[in-house]
């Protein structure tokens, strides 16, 4: 018992570790900020929790989300009644005029943020919201590559046949062609997407967690579900805009499920590890 104990210390230490630097370089990145407000949580790390909080509640007052603010800062307010940050940030929000809904970057929606609709029974290519014409504008409307290349590139859904191995993500695809660096693709998607990025490499990836869900949906959409934090589950893509995974994932799980963005060349052995 001791020793899982330790096990679990040094896993959340970890947790820790890794989530401090993606909230440096995302500060507004409140799915990252709550899993670390729960790491120090489980570890009694209570000033911790009471400033990372605020930082969230800060976060979404950046994103117009005024009543989400206000609920986190009441939390605060539950163990700390006299906090001066906190009431000078309440009355703040008093007077700030109504109530502004946050909105992704240049209407780019990640799947994460997207509705998901009812599954049916049987898919044709235009019912299939695997991101493309997302992608499409991020990549071709913006110059960055040509339409010839990004048709080269794309790789079409095929639901008639089983996904045997993992299907190379458009960005990998560039990027092997030589078309456009990896780094400079998922810089892209990042900004558009302003999902936080999970450097795969240095994080320890829960392999049996992965095994749990469908080997075909994993594969077939380059998905990676890499940890599992309180009630929800930290999945990793290098197509955040990609519906249908998202819907397909939401299917097998109860848990929340939380996105990242990742690079293809982690996602791609780490599913054949998973998945052989």
């Amino acid at each position: 018992m001791a020793a899982n104990t330790l096990d679990d210390e040094a896993q959340l230490k970890q947790t820790i570790e890794m989530f401090e630097v993606i909230v440096q370089s995302q500060p507004n990145d409140c799915q990252s900020l709550e899993i670390l407000k729960e790491a120090y949580k489980k570890l009694g790390r209570n000033h911790d929790v009471t400033n990372t909080s605020k930082r969230i509640a800060q976060a979404y007052m950046q994103s117009g989300q005024l009543s989400s603010a206000i609920l986190e800062f009441e939390t605060v307010l539950q163990q700390n009644p006299n906090d001066p940050d906190v009431l000078s940030a309440l009355k703040s929000i008093q007077d700030t005029a109504a109530d502004v809904s946050a909105q992704p970057v240049d209407g780019f929606e990640p799947a994460v943020l997207a509705p998901v609709s009812e599954p049916k029974a049987r898919h044709s290519a235009r019912e299939i919201q695997d991101g493309r014409d997302t992608m499409y504008k991020i990549f071709v409307d913006s110059k960055a590559i040509s339409a010839g290349d990004f048709d080269l590139c794309w790789h079409p859904t095929d639901h008639s046949a089983p996904a045997a191995d993992v299907v190379e993500p458009f960005i990998f695809t560039l990027a092997g062609r030589g078309i456009m660096q990896l780094e400079k693709s998922l810089k892209l998607l990042a900004d558009k997407s302003r999902l936080g990025f999970m450097p795969l490499e240095r994080y320890d990836v829960d392999i049996d967690l992965a095994r749990g869900f469908p080997a075909e949906v994993c594969r077939r959409w380059c998905v990676l579900p890499f940890d599992r934090m309180s009630k929800a589950v930290l999945v990793a893509t290098a197509n955040p805009f990609n519906q249908q995974a998202a819907k397909e994932l939401a299917q097998v799980t109860s848990f929340r499920v939380l996105w990242y963005l990742a690079s293809p060349a982690d996602l791609v052995p780490y599913l054949r590890k998973a998945f052989r």
